[in-house]
């Protein structure tokens, strides 16, 4: 007695189906390891543009007395937008292709709108990190800014960065 493999409606058997999920989600990690490195990469040169970390915290908007729109928040959103696209071209273009797709930007904005709720947390934990006034402030004993490796702004963004990932997924 022969076993006849499940198969889907169109004729991909179970098997088929978890190795092209498998696949997906290889390319989906790949996909998000590179959008990382672009934010990252976005992330330094906006700062090196704007004259360092040292200018990092620069207040660019005054909200209240107390409260300013910064120049590390102009960043982490840069960066987000720029990467967002990015994994969202390559996810479309590459992890997910498919023969029958709505139009870009039909596609595009709900993955957009997802990511928002991402950046906006981001943009709550990044400032904590590099809020001298915050619980979570990253300490100036290690995080100096006298090397590459002991600027704060680029380790906030990527400890924001890796912590965001689950609202992402």
């Amino acid at each position: 007695m022969s076993h006849i493999p499940e198969s889907t409606p169109g004729g991909e058997s179970r098997l088929q189906r978890g190795r092209r999920h498998l696949r997906q989600f290889i390319k989906f990690g790949m996909v998000g390891g590179s959008g990382v490195v672009v934010n990252m990469v976005v992330a330094v040169i906006m700062t090196k543009l704007h004259g360092g970390t040292a200018h990092d915290n620069d207040p660019l908007v005054f909200l209240t007395e107390r409260h300013a729109l910064r120049f590390t928040h102009v960043v982490w959103i840069g960066a987000f937008v720029v990467a967002n696209f990015w994994n969202f071209q390559l996810n479309r273009s590459w992890t997910f292709k498919r023969e029958h797709r709505r139009s870009y930007w039909r596609e595009f904005w709900p993955f957009f709108a997802v990511g928002s709720v991402a950046a906006a947390v981001g943009l709550l934990i990044k400032t904590a990190l590099t809020n001298p006034t915050s619980m979570f402030y990253l300490p100036s004993s290690v995080f100096d800014g006298s090397q590459g490796l002991r600027d704060r702004a680029y380790w906030a963004q990527l400890i924001t960065i890796v912590l965001t990932l689950p609202i992402n997924f």
